[in-house]
């Protein structure tokens, strides 16, 4: 929790900077309608408030507009400029002013874990990092470049892939084994020291070590030669083949073998582009890339907001970052960097050498992408959409659709809503199915249709996740509107597969064929994020879902433990994981636990792999 103190001037009211304080914090304006529209941080607030009151053309046209909106300004004070950089962020991201330079952004990348002190360690997809002695690889830029990355080291190393408990309770080798992805610890046809060797070899792998690997793999093949043991040499032999082969496609960016994220920034009629490479121990994992428009501001502004947003306290940040432009707070934000990682971060502008090759690289690769969307604005691309989707009008407002589910269990359905090509959270909704059973992807899209047509107030335009199929479930519904609605337009995204390569196709109402754009049309590409978005949401939603029932399944086996028990269990503590941790003692104490409850509890419950 951070500590501060709150102060609002009501900035009409007459000459109140008197009351400026000369400390750390957080500055909020809001305008006659108390909404937040712009948060900045200052190392110095009376310094840097008193910036805005200055003569008109002493400010950018975008700070000028917004002080002449505004009409109060709070000021939270904090202990540190550390904890205003973090207040700064949080409060970005919950109100999204509209003067600010919001990173919408929310994903949580991907990471490999091998697990500390555990006999036979396996490799774990998991998107937060923990100070558990654990070693992490990553971020990785998807799921999919991860997935690709943990198939290809199953297949060189066969580390084993089963949970802890589902391996206790072995007594043969699994089919993983029979088939030669598993080295089958379950049944201890392999050592612990054997395992660990093999598992140095992973982490040699991940970290891009490909040289030392090699040098070891061979050493083990000629050992195993040596004693006669052929198929396991062979074996080795097919490691060597397969590391080498994965080397030759990767791109080192550094000889130095150094963590460190590089970005460039672009910009051209009042856009900004952000790339962003990542690079571990040498080798170039992934990247992202984020467009902006930057209301006047320089890219040197827009690369400063992008490390205050980006950054977070529970995601990784590498012990270098490169940079495309100089900015002022370089010494600060490093500093809040070194804060949030504990270590220390450097923030480089580099300007010769490989390393300005690398940010060059950064900034070439935003430029290709402005120029592909041809740098139209938000409101140029809703006027290209009513052209290309053949719309009666411009869709100013657009809400995307996607259900989720596990072969029909735990169903749901997702909405997302978009105005003049922004993210309008108020209009994102969840909804729980509750009249289709079974498999019936059809039937949840109706159902939820149908509930959101209650609410009223429809889009100029519905996105449906899904093909052919799906859109025509939301047509038959939406067919049922009153006559004297104006039915929202409708376009359906699927991605398919054709002749080997696999692209997304827009489906429209009355369209035999689907409509085929170019792959970088600006239209396509934006209701593909849309489809994006609504597909992240629907997800986590389920998971978030999934993971609550696996809670309260995982209490509900306990004998004696009910659904009152059970509920204050979790009140309690939390969540399952604080329980599997407590003591007995800790258990006792919540009410109606007997002694041989919480022995039942502490045996019974599940291991975190299974939850």
């Amino acid at each position: 929790m951070i500590p501060f103190e709150q102060n609002r001037f009501d900035i009409k009211s007459g000459d109140f900077k008197k009351e400026f304080p000369s400390d750390p914090g957080v500055y909020i304006f809001r305008d006659s309608a108390e909404r937040v529209i712009y948060v900045g941080k200052a190392k110095n607030i009376k310094n840097r408030v008193s910036s805005y009151f200055n003569s008109p053309a002493d400010m950018t046209p975008k700070t000028v507009m917004m002080v002449s909106k505004a009409r109060f300004l709070e000021f939270i004070l904090t202990s540190s400029e550390n904890e205003a950089f973090l207040l700064e962020s949080s409060l970005i991201k919950k109100h999204i002013p509209r003067y600010n330079i919001v990173l919408r952004d929310d994903k949580q990348y991907p990471y490999l874990k091998i697990p500390k002190d555990e006999p036979y360690p396996r490799l774990e997809f998991v998107r937060k990092l923990k100070n558990d002695g654990a070693v992490y690889f990553g971020p990785y830029s998807s799921s999919g470049a991860l997935k690709d990355t943990t198939r290809l080291i199953n297949r060189i190393f066969r580390l084993r892939k089963c949970s802890k408990s589902f391996m206790a309770t072995r007594t043969r080798p699994c089919l993983n084994y029979q088939l030669g992805r598993c080295l089958a610890p379950c049944t201890s046809d392999v050592s612990i020291d054997e395992y660990a060797a093999i598992v140095k070899n992973v982490r040699l792998f991940l970290e891009g070590r490909s040289r030392e690997l090699v040098k070891q793999l061979e050493t083990d093949m000629k050992r195993y030669a040596a004693g006669e043991k052929y198929e396991e040499a062979a074996r080795v032999r097919d490691q060597i083949k397969a590391v080498l082969k994965t080397v030759e496609t990767q791109n080192v960016s550094t000889t130095r073998g150094e963590d460190q994220d590089i970005i460039g920034v672009s910009e051209k009629n009042g856009m900004s582009q952000v790339v962003i490479f990542f690079s571990r121990k040498g080798v170039i994992t992934g990247n992202r890339d984020f467009r902006f428009e930057n209301k006047g501001v320089s890219p040197s502004g827009v690369i400063e907001v992008f490390l205050k947003q980006y950054y977070t306290e529970d995601g990784y940040v590498p012990k270098n970052i490169l940079i495309s432009h100089p900015i002022d707070e370089s010494e600060s934000i490093s500093g809040w960097l070194s804060y949030l990682a504990k270590n220390k971060i450097n923030i480089h502008h580099p300007v010769r050498g490989k390393r300005a090759g690398m940010v060059s690289l950064a900034v070439k690769n935003a430029e290709s992408i402005l120029n592909r969307t041809e740098n139209r604005s938000p409101a140029d691309i809703l006027e290209m959409a009513k052209t290309a989707l053949n719309l009666k009008k411009v869709p100013y407002r657009i809400e995307a659709m996607d259900i989720s589910n596990m072969q029909g269990n735990q169903a749901v359905g997702t909405i997302v809503a978009f105005t003049d090509g922004r993210p309008h959270r108020e209009g994102y909704r969840n909804f729980r199915i509750r009249d289709v059973n079974g498999i019936d992807d059809y039937g949840m899209m109706s159902e939820m249709v149908k509930r959101r047509l209650s609410h009223g107030d429809l889009p100029d335009l519905f996105v449906v996740d899904g093909g052919k199929g799906h859109l025509m479930a939301v047509s038959h519904v939406l067919a049922g509107l009153p006559k004297e609605m104006e039915q929202p337009a409708l376009v359906a995204v699927a991605k398919e597969r054709e002749q080997g390569v696999t692209g997304d196709k827009l489906y429209l109402p009355g369209r035999k064929n689907p409509l085929r754009l170019n792959a970088d049309h600006p239209v396509l590409l934006m209701i593909m994020g849309i489809r994006d978005e609504v597909h992240r949401r629907a997800v986590t939603y389920h998971r978030k879902l999934r993971k609550k029932e696996t809670v309260k399944s995982a209490l509900d086996r306990i004998p004696g433990i009910g659904p009152s028990k059970r509920n204050l269990l979790l009140q309690e503590f939390g969540s399952l994981e604080a329980i599997r941790v407590a003591t007995e003692d800790e258990l006792l104490k919540v009410r109606g636990i007997t002694k041989a409850m919480a022995v039942r509890i502490k045996e019974l419950i599940l291991t975190p792999e299974e939850s």
